[in-house]
C-alpha cells in the first residue's frame, strides 16, 4: 500500500517578511497575534527601510501585515516589564519611543514612495504607521484608533503623523475620545486613500506600486522631498521654494528626457537614480 504523506503548507517566519517583486518592495509585519511594534520587529523594519533607500533597483515600498491586525502599537507588555528598571523604565520607553519615531521620520524621507497596505485594526503606533506612509489603501472591514487617552496615555507620538494626514479637528477627535473608526470614515477624515473589497487588496495595491514605480525615479525623490518640507512652510515661502525646486527638476536629466519623450511621441527612458 502507497505510503500516505501530508503536506502542510510552512508558516511564513521572521517578524518582518520581504518580497521583492521587480521595482516593488513589500515588508510585511508578521509579529503575531497583534503585530505589535516590539524593540525587535521596529530594528528590522528600521533596518529593511534603510536598505531600500540605498537601493537603485527599488522604487517602491509597501508596508503591509499578516493576520487580522495591521498593528496594535507599541509592545505594551515589553515596556511594563521594564517598570521595574532602576529608572522606573524611563530608559527602555524612551528607546522604544524614539525607535518608532525614527521610523516614521525614514518614511517620510525615503527617496520611494511608500504605500501602506491595511486589512483589520490599526492602533496607536499602528496608526501612527499608516498616517506616516505616503499613501494608504485599505480594506472596507478595516478600522483605526489612538486609544492612548483611554489607558491614561495620551498618543502623542501617534499624534505628530495622524495631525499632518487627517483634517486637525478630525484628528483631535481621535485623540480626544480614543474611539475606533470605521474605513469610511478614515477615508473621510483623509487618513486613507481607498477602501477597497480584501480580495481585491493586494491587487489594487500592485497596480498602485506598478503605476508609480514606471514614473521617473528622479523626479519622485525630488517631489516627495519638496511635498514634505513645503507643507511645514508659510505659503509665500512654500511658494519660493517650490520655484527652486522646479527649476532645478527641469534642469535634470530626466526632465529633460520625459518633455522630449513628450513631444516626440515616444516612451521616456529614465536615469536608474
Amino acid at each position: 500500500m502507497a505510503d500516505v504523506v501530508s503536506f502542510r503548507k510552512e508558516e511564513p517566519s521572521g517578524l518582518l517578511l520581504h518580497e521583492a517583486k521587480g521595482p516593488v518592495l513589500r515588508l510585511t509585519l508578521n509579529n503575531p497575534p497583534a503585530n505589535v511594534l516590539s524593540i525587535a520587529l521596529m530594528q528590522e523594519l528600521l533596518a529593511a527601510l534603510d536598505e531600500a533607500a540605498a537601493s537603485k533597483e527599488i522604487k517602491v515600498v509597501v508596508i503591509a501585515a499578516m493576520g487580522k491586525l495591521f498593528s496594535a502599537g507599541h509592545d505594551l507588555k515589553e515596556m511594563t516589564g521594564h517598570r521595574a528598571d532602576a529608572d522606573g523604565g524611563r530608559a527602555f520607553f524612551e528607546r522604544t519611543i524614539r525607535l518608532a519615531g525614527d521610523i516614521m521620520l525614514k518614511i517620510s524621507k525615503l527617496p520611494q514612495a511608500v504605500i501602506a497596505e491595511i486589512d483589520g485594526l490599526a492602533t496607536a503606533a499602528g496608526c501612527q504607521l499608516v498616517a506616516s506612509c505616503d499613501l494608504a489603501i485599505c480594506t472596507d472591514t478595516s478600522t483605526f484608533c489612538t486609544p492612548g487617552v483611554n489607558i491614561g496615555l495620551f498618543c502623542s507620538t501617534p499624534m505628530v503623523a495622524l495631525s499632518r494626514a487627517a483634517h486637525r479637528k478630525q484628528a483631535m477627535e481621535m485623540l480626544l475620545t480614543g474611539e475606533t473608526i470605521d474605513a469610511g470614515t478614515a477615508k473621510e477624515f483623509g487618513l486613507v486613500n481607498r477602501i477597497v473589497p480584501q480580495q481585491y487588496l493586494r491587487q489594487v495595491v500592485d497596480k498602485y506600486g506598478a503605476v508609480i514605480a514606471a514614473k521617473s525615479p528622479q523626479a519622485l525623490k525630488i517631489g516627495k522631498q519638496a511635498f514634505y518640507r513645503q507643507a511645514e512652510m508659510p505659503l509665500a515661502e512654500a511658494y519660493d521654494y517650490a520655484v527652486g525646486v522646479m527649476v532645478e527638476n527641469m534642469l535634470a536629466r530626466d526632465a529633460e528626457e520625459g518633455i522630449g519623450a513628450f513631444l516626440g511621441k515616444r516612451m521616456p527612458e529614465w536615469k536608474e537614480q
